[in-house]
């Protein structure tokens, strides 16, 4: 444990966590083979029979451990959430909040807190993949000196449902329907759609989900949220009430629909694999921390509940502070241990932070430490490596499933006087935790406040708050889901229910499946908010990835000189040939490719360069691989660029006109087309720019 000799705790530093990790890392290289029990295996290709042909034997003790255990590695996948990976990081502190909490974390600007972060999908099983249209938890583990503190959000600052008690439905109606387990990883289909008219409060949230948001390009390019409105406590006692936002260094950016179903079939893994490699090559991901903070008078303020989860409090009404930052640099060592086996749960908090009666996190607080039980086998989930805290554990809970602390002496209950009352509690002046004080009158009833009946409101106004470009994605999300429901009238009931949103929205997508809006019943946004439009995003090329197309004869300097400018911004480039066999460069030199077009493919790219070199293009002309690659990267949206004869192969994939030149009007936005008269660092730079863009949304595909 992270204490000093009086049993006193002490700030944690950023490795606190990895120290005592150490103590349970096992490395095998060049160790003999064993057995559980430690006795050394002489032999481990055959098992022990009668003879070279004849029965096994049950005496073979080495074969019953090495298959009993083999019989049992699996364990119960989450319900929600299955799908996730992590990795290790820090927090450090940019200001004190100590004018609002009393957390240590949260106070002290010379600590680096150690965390475990786990990204992840929602709907899924953990085979599935990770581009699907779905909500990503982003659960953060702070390993603080006072004790273990869990923020468990998603990159979404809303939920499905306003009551926790509707949360069996909503994953029940959302999950693969019971007859045929279809669809995985999908709210493409009728249950879920049925869930969606049945429960209006659901509007704001369908929106969310149709958007863009719904399909990251990264999880080191989504935000995430707390979700839930939280106290702040400080020192005083006095509360302030509080939400939590994660903003990504690198911005907000997302694939488009065609694009993510072919990530999912070309590499599955893909935001697993991005994290992984971008961790290992020390583009270490960087999330600030923001709070939105209210003074307790003025909880009833505005014309929405704040303790209503299926609503957000717009950024231009309470501005998000930035106070932190999370930096992530540290993959895992074992995926099972680690990102497996962490637990997660609301209710881990620390002296500064309470909760508040949002009835959704109410339930969340039930809910999260149950299914720990069984994922993690009983009661002794936090003695888990992964999930032991750093700060000293004194207690009186005892024995349990797999229980790993040895606690010498015979007292386990409180009070007592044969340990003197040891453990004894903390007065909160000391750091022990006291909750809120709060009054609270009333009847017993199962009903909701009034004040979170307004269920269109602020989908209305993430709605308007969209550009063009977005609200174009989220009418061709609903199209293809409810072109994927088999029922004609629950299509019609959501286009009836989505009229109240927004008039235009409902017409275009009656329009695309067969639908009629209904006029006249479309809510008035309350707000406006640019923040919730992604376009209004950072934009960086740093981390950015790029497919250099080349064929025999290329021309070497343009392609080195271009490399070398991408490197300078922290742009990788993967060349691309038709074969991993070497190409011979136009000045005679050999490069060996890292993709073909057979591994490869544009939408695991942010954008394609097309080498010149006139052999070299009429090579890749006479592939229609690299034409595809080129149209598809075109139809993305993505950057493209290309230099002299490589614009006959932007040509072929009709991504611009037949003959055009560089500079010319006629060159849809995106497109670049180097002719090597311009100046080279200017042409660089311009294409770093354009790769910075993400995607180029006035391009007319």
């Amino acid at each position: 444990m992270h204490e000093k000799k009086d049993g006193a705790s002490r700030p944690a530093d950023e490795n606190a966590k990895q120290r005592q990790l150490d103590h349970y890392r096992v490395h095998d290289e060049g160790q003999p083979l064993t057995t559980n029990q430690g006795l050394k295996v002489e032999d481990d290709e055959h098992s022990l029979k009668i003879g070279p042909r004849g029965p096994t034997i049950m005496e073979d003790f080495h074969f019953r451990e090495k298959m009993t255990h083999f019989d049992h590695e699996r364990i119960p996948e989450r319900v929600v959430h299955a799908r996730g990976f992590g990795a290790h990081g820090f927090f450090e502190l940019y200001e004190s909040l100590a004018e609002f909490t009393k957390a240590k974390f949260l106070t002290d600007t010379s600590a680096r807190t150690p965390v475990f972060v786990r990204f992840s999908t929602v709907a899924g099983s953990r085979g599935s993949a990770d581009t699907v249209r779905d909500v990503r938890g982003f659960a953060v583990k702070f390993y603080t000196e006072e004790g273990n503190y869990d923020l468990v959000g998603n990159n979404m600052p809303v939920f499905f449902i306003q009551d926790a008690v509707k949360f069996p439905d909503f994953v029940h109606a959302l999950k693969p329907e019971p007859p045929n387990e279809i669809p995985q990883a999908s709210s493409a289909h009728d249950t879920f759609w049925d869930f969606v008219v049945s429960n209006t409060e659901i509007a704001h949230m369908i929106m969310w989900v149709m958007s863009a948001r719904a399909l990251p390009r990264s999880f080191r390019m989504m935000e995430g949220f707390g979700v839930h409105t939280f106290r702040f406590i400080n020192e005083d006692g006095k509360g302030h009430f509080v939400k939590f936002h994660w903003k990504p260094k690198l911005g907000v950016h997302s694939f488009v629909w065609d694009e993510t179903q072919k990530v999912a079939g070309k590499d599955p893994d893909f935001n697993r694999r991005d994290l992984w490699n971008a961790i290992e090559q020390g583009n270490y991901p960087e999330y600030e921390l923001g709070v939105q903070i209210l003074k307790e008078e003025d909880e009833f303020s505005f014309d929405f509940d704040i303790l209503d989860s299926t609503k957000l409090w717009p950024e231009e009404l309470v501005p998000v502070r930035i106070v932190g930052k999370l930096t992530l640099n540290r993959n895992t060592d074992n995926f099972f241990a680690e990102t497996e086996q962490v637990a997660f749960h609301v209710g881990h908090i620390v002296p500064g932070i309470d909760f508040t009666n949002d009835p959704l996190l109410q339930g969340r607080l039930f809910s999260y430490a149950d299914t720990q039980l069984l994922r993690l086998g009983g009661p002794n989930f936090a003695e888990i490596p992964i999930n032991r805290p750093i700060a000293p554990v004194h207690n009186n809970q005892r024995d349990g499933m797999h229980r790993m602390t040895i606690n010498p002496g015979q007292t386990s209950y409180h009070r007592n006087s044969l340990a003197g009352g040891s453990p004894q509690p903390v007065p909160s002046n000391e750091g022990g935790y006291r909750h809120h004080e709060e009054k609270v009158d009333g009847r017993k009833i199962k009903a909701r406040s009034d004040s979170f009946e307004d269920h269109y409101s602020q989908a209305a106004m993430f709605w308007h708050s969209m550009s063009p470009p977005e609200q174009k994605l989220i009418v061709d999300a609903f199209r293809f889901e409810l072109g994927k429901v088999m029922s004609k009238e629950l299509r019609q009931r959501v286009v009836d229910m989505f009229s109240h949103v927004a008039e235009d929205l409902a017409e275009r997508i009656a329009a695309g499946i067969g639908a009629t809006a209904t006029k006249g019943v479309a809510v008035q946004p309350r707000h406006v908010s640019p923040a919730l439009s992604m376009l209004n995003t950072v934009k960086t090329a740093a981390t950015r990835k790029v497919a250099v197309l080349v064929g025999t004869g290329f021309a070497a300097s343009e392609v080195n000189g271009l490399i070398q400018a991408l490197g300078g911004a922290q742009v990788t480039a993967d060349i691309v040939s038709a074969t991993l066999a070497p190409v011979q460069a136009d000045d005679g030199t050999m490069t060996e490719p890292q993709q073909s077009l057979l591994t490869a493919s544009s939408v695991l790219y942010d954008a394609v360069y097309v080498a010149g070199g006139r052999a070299g293009v009429q090579e890749l002309l006479a592939e229609a691989a690299a034409v595809d690659f080129v149209r598809e990267a075109y139809l993305h949206y993505k950057t493209i660029i290309a230099a002299g004869e490589g614009a006959e192969l932007l040509a072929a994939a009709k991504a611009i006109p037949a003959g055009a030149t560089a500079g010319s009007a006629e060159l849809p936005p995106g497109v670049l087309l180097q002719d090597g008269a311009e100046n080279a660092d200017a042409f660089h730079n311009s294409v770093i720019d354009a790769i910075a863009q993400h995607r180029h949304w006035n391009r007319d595909v």
